[in-house]
């Protein structure tokens, strides 16, 4: 049975990067009842002006509580929920594994035909930190659920509604004449436009597909070349200065020191240099969708009259 537009479709962690986009991309589409659960309130109030037609459901999912019932009735649950960044363990373990654990367990409760999980590329990754770990077990938690799904790892996203990555860094270079860059900025990324990424999430609540596909943004580019895109695109003046590595990660600590919440941190600086070079699936043989030039995405992201001002708060 495939979701009709008049279904209901449930996002867990909904109110973040990709749950924002992907509503917009719902709604354009013609879904009609799409149910949010987010634990960051803020976010929810930010989704409701945008879409007071969506119904939000605050909640935690790492507790118990009457967000449950919200899945029955559900056709289609796409698994957004995740911990990103953070200074300590423990709130990885908690939204990344404690809280999937629940989900997948109302999701079998109330025998969710189809689910989408959005695990990450960092599976594939080199990288050893509190995000990968988790979301490792956290893939293999609904990969031995008995859950018919499909599981899509995306690399680096970019977009509308970002707090954190690219679009930390586009705010941060509109606010200082001088922008750092660790090294020499030679870090090869192949960042995956957040729009591109949820019209592929919509083909897969139209097609139905099982088992794992890996989503790589088809440009392969370094970082430092990345920063320079967006100073060109935003049309600033800002002076892009490489500075020696270790004093970078120096500076990230001191204000972690600061910040319990820092929107990034040594281990993602860690991550950024592990010099990983993913593969992915030909998204248009798989889904039908041909991926937007990675220049024609960065002005859509920065051109938009009002998606582009709308920041979420950071979802920890």
């Amino acid at each position: 049975m495939v979701t009709a537009k008049t279904d209901k479709i449930v996002l867990t962690g909904g109110a973040g990067l990709v749950g924002l986009n992907l509503v917009v991309e719902l709604r354009a589409a013609g879904y009609e009842r799409i149910v949010v659960i987010d634990k960051n309130r803020e976010n929810l109030q930010l989704l409701g002006r945008i879409h007071p037609e969506v119904r939000t459901v605050h909640a935690d999912l790492a507790e118990p509580g009457g967000w449950e019932g919200e899945l029955a009735g559900c056709t289609c649950a796409i698994l957004l929920h995740a911990q990103i960044t953070g200074l300590k363990g423990e709130p990885f373990i908690r939204n990344n594994i404690d809280a999937t654990r629940r989900v997948i367990a109302e999701l079998q409760r109330h025998a969710v035909p189809y689910v989408i999980d959005v695990s990450s590329s960092v599976v594939n990754s080199v990288a050893d930190d509190f995000y990968t770990r988790t979301k490792k077990v956290q893939e293999r938690l609904v990969a031995e659920s008995g859950l018919r799904h499909c599981c899509l790892r995306p690399t680096l996203m970019f977009g509308w509604f970002d707090p954190k990555h690219l679009g930390w860094l586009a705010r941060f270079m509109e606010k200082t004449p001088v922008f750092p860059v660790p090294g020499d900025g030679r870090f090869m990324r192949q960042p995956l436009y957040q729009r591109d990424f949820c019209r592929i999430i919509r083909a897969c609540i139209e097609r139905e597909p099982t088992g794992t596909y890996d989503i790589v943004g088809d440009c392969q580019i370094d970082y430092i070349d990345i920063i320079r895109a967006i100073k060109r695109v935003k049309g600033l003046r800002t002076v892009v200065l490489p500075i020696p590595y270790r004093l970078f990660d120096g500076l990230l600590r001191m204000y972690a020191l600061f910040d319990s919440r820092p929107p990034f941190t040594s281990a993602q600086l860690k991550a950024l240099t592990a010099g990983d070079r993913f593969t992915g699936v030909d998204t248009e043989h798989e889904f039908g969708i041909r991926l937007t030039p990675f220049e024609v995405a960065m002005r859509e992201t920065h051109g938009h009259p009002v998606y582009s001002s709308l920041v979420p708060a950071p979802t920890h």
